[in-house]
């Protein structure tokens, strides 16, 4: 005979009525400690004397983000390709795996190692990516059973997307003048460009329901993109108000001084606030583009996320796209029109 359950009494629990974190929930845990980790990190660059090295002593923190970046992405990125439909006729011999992955691990502390000796990590950089490519073509010719000419080519590009994109992160971090405010732009402009097109992408895709790439991500829609400008110019403008309270530009101080972080803009094209609104629009541009082709990755690859180590985002490249598109349109803008 079954024992019936006595009436009032409560079930016992065996762990099963646990409550789980819903996605939200885990956006926003994730999202809080990825902006205190921001946060302490621009505050060691901010508060560590630069002295005579490009950038400063304190730019050590964000050169072990971009580091992780370009170590958990190409990591990503090759598992992804491993497991694709369309990475059945790739071979990648273990020793590609290897070199690819060995110079993704290098290429960040090697342009700021010579960066901060003899300010010459781009040439560093590009030597470096030309002998693992060699290396590369080597393996695929002497071991072309277990590799192949459309692997060996996936290694390349994920070098290029990983580890030359995130050397380029550091080499922003490391501008011997406005890095400050390079590293800000870097950070803040992906992620208001994906807040306005979050925000007026929901409130009027009723209104204006015209979709921007349905085929790599139904979601998307043009006035969301436009509200992404919106938010990447935004970006921009709080950037440049910031820099001017807290440090002063071109030897106008508002306030203070602070271990001489201030803005420095020669280029006489634009006014510096027309310089960073046409900079930040470009780049939420870009933002945009880096989100998109990342969703074309995965399409190809056959995954809904590169990743799982950023819980309710998926994985570093994930997060890290947008930011790795725009490490090319800053570094550019600093050197011409900032």
């Amino acid at each position: 005979m079954e024992e019936q359950q006595v009436a009032g009494t409560v079930p016992a629990d065996n762990g099963n009525n646990k409550k789980k974190l819903t996605s939200l929930q885990k956006r926003i845990i994730t999202s809080v400690c990825y902006i205190v980790v921001w946060v302490a990190m621009c505050a060691l660059k901010w508060c560590v004397p630069a002295g005579n090295v490009a950038g400063g002593w304190g730019s050590i923190g964000f050169d072990v983000c971009f580091t992780a970046v370009s170590v958990l992405g190409a990591y990503e990125f090759m598992r992804a390709i491993s497991r694709s439909e369309s990475g059945v006729n790739c071979k990648i011999s273990y020793p590609q795996h290897a070199i690819t992955m060995a110079f993704c691990a290098m290429a960040v502390p090697l342009y700021a190692l010579v960066e901060m000796a003899m300010e010459g990590g781009l040439l560093a950089i590009s030597c470096a990516f030309t002998a693992y490519v060699m290396f590369l073509a080597a393996t695929s010719v002497f071991d072309h059973k277990k590799s192949s000419v459309k692997g060996t080519i996936y290694c390349v590009f994920c070098m290029l997307y990983c580890g030359v994109l995130s050397a380029l992160l550091s080499a922003i971090n490391h501008l011997g003048e406005n890095s400050m405010a390079a590293i800000l732009l870097v950070f803040m402009v992906p992620v208001l460009t994906d807040s306005g097109a979050y925000i007026i992408g929901s409130s009027l895709k009723k209104v204006a329901p015209l979709k921007l790439a349905p085929q790599l991500s139904p979601n998307k829609t043009v006035i969301g993109a436009v509200g992404g400008l919106i938010g990447g110019v935004l970006a921009a403008i709080v950037v440049y108000y910031l820099m001017y309270f807290l440090g002063g530009i071109n030897g106008d101080v508002f306030y203070t001084r602070f271990n001489d972080i201030f803005l420095t803009v020669r280029s006489e094209t634009f006014p510096p606030l027309v310089s960073f609104v046409l900079v930040g629009l470009v780049t939420s541009l870009m933002a945009q583009v880096g989100d998109l082709f990342e969703s074309a990755i995965k399409r190809e690859c056959g995954v809904k996320d590169m990743g799982k180590i950023l819980p309710g985002h998926g994985g570093v490249l994930d997060r890290f796209d947008s930011m790795l598109y725009c490490s090319v349109v800053i570094l550019i803008s600093f050197g011409t029109i900032i």
